[in-house]
């Protein structure tokens, strides 16, 4: 009885969570129609045939556990999560969330242009969510080539100067370079991953090239089958320019993944460089402190002599007009020969 009041009461949370929940976002149709829209995440199930764990990759409120990219094909909806930009393109109309974001920003610029375009026979090119798609890729490939092209010369730059001017300045520069190269390189390997998992899996792909139209998919043959020939024909017309649409894309994200980490292990080298001449240098005072040390106990002992005939005790010694020119050399001449002893002793047992 406990049990069923607990499960009865976290549904009824549930529920009332997807009545209160509600997102501001912007709807783009395919005719070119922009418009802001708060939509409820009922409406939002319920309009795009989606389940509610298949909203979790496209939350703004989830940015922490789903920062990976992603693109989840579903029957009547494509989420696509690419960093900044998180969107829900259906057959007619796409839904981006966080619109006031540098990708949604970006996304819009490019998605915009390219709505119904027309060709020689007056249709569209290509259908809506392909644009979708594409423009979605774009910017997110436009946006990893900017940051690049930022980077790369200021690399170039302290690579030129480096290790010849070791500044503290230069130093932390290198230092917020390695950085940005390190998430470059992380935002475009994971970017690229997506592309290659999805070329991996053409039944992905083929669910793009279906929706909106009266085919199926053959869940044992992966075979498309629709009820008129034509759609069939398009289906896998549009499915070979995926294709090749995810392998361009593709190429320009191993293009700037591949450059960002040959930045990045020139960085490196940098440091490592930087590392040995440091060292080098920390080994020369070594040396040099070493060698004052061993002047500074020669020395001490001649001090330790001349200590004991400034003593007040009869010597003798001071009588002699010639004990005093003795002694001074005799104790230069014990120093200077201690010294180079000393020398020799280290120079054989190889600490200096």
């Amino acid at each position: 009885m406990c049990t069923f009041i607990f499960l009865y009461s976290s549904n009824q949370e549930m529920l009332a969570s997807l009545r209160t929940f509600s997102a501001r976002v912007i709807e783009v149709k395919s005719n070119g129609r922009v418009s802001t829209k708060k939509i409820s995440r009922r409406q939002l199930l319920k309009s795009s045939g989606l389940r509610l764990r298949d909203t979790r990759s496209v939350d703004p409120s989830l940015w922490l556990m789903n920062s990976m990219p992603s693109l989840l094909v579903r029957e009547q909806a494509i989420l696509l999560n690419l960093g900044s930009l998180r969107a829900i393109a259906m057959h007619e109309r796409v839904l981006i969330f966080n619109y006031n974001s540098s990708g949604g920003k970006v996304f819009l610029e490019l998605l915009l242009p390219r709505l119904n375009p027309r060709n020689i026979n007056g249709g569209p090119a290509m259908p809506f969510q392909l644009e979708v798609v594409e423009a979605a890729l774009l910017s997110r490939i436009q946006r990893l080539e900017r940051r690049l092209m930022h980077v790369e010369p200021r690399v170039d730059a302290l690579l030129e100067v480096l290790p010849n001017r070791l500044t503290g300045d230069v130093l932390e520069q290198l230092r917020l370079s390695k950085q940005s190269l390190v998430e470059l390189g992380s935002r475009a390997g994971a970017l690229k991953q997506m592309l290659i998992d999805l070329l991996e899996d053409p039944h992905e792909i083929r669910r793009i090239c279906i929706m909106g139209r009266n085919c199926t998919l053959d869940k044992q043959s992966d075979d498309v089958e629709c009820s008129v020939p034509l759609e069939k024909h398009i289906a896998e017309e549009e499915e070979e320019e995926i294709e090749m649409l995810l392998e361009n894309y593709l190429q320009r994200c191993e293009s700037c993944h591949g450059q960002a980490e040959r930045l990045l292990d020139s960085a490196r080298e940098m440091e490592d460089s930087i590392a040995v001449n440091l060292s080098s240098r920390r080994l020369e005072v070594s040396r040099v402190e070493l060698l004052l040390q061993v002047g500074t106990f020669c020395v001490a002992v001649g001090a330790l002599i001349a200590g004991i005939f400034g003593m007040n005790l009869t010597s003798y010694l001071e009588t002699n007009a010639w004990a005093f020119w003795a002694t001074t050399g005799g104790i230069a001449v014990g120093a200077v020969a201690g010294f180079f002893l000393m020398y020799r002793y280290l120079k054989a047992r190889k600490i200096l």
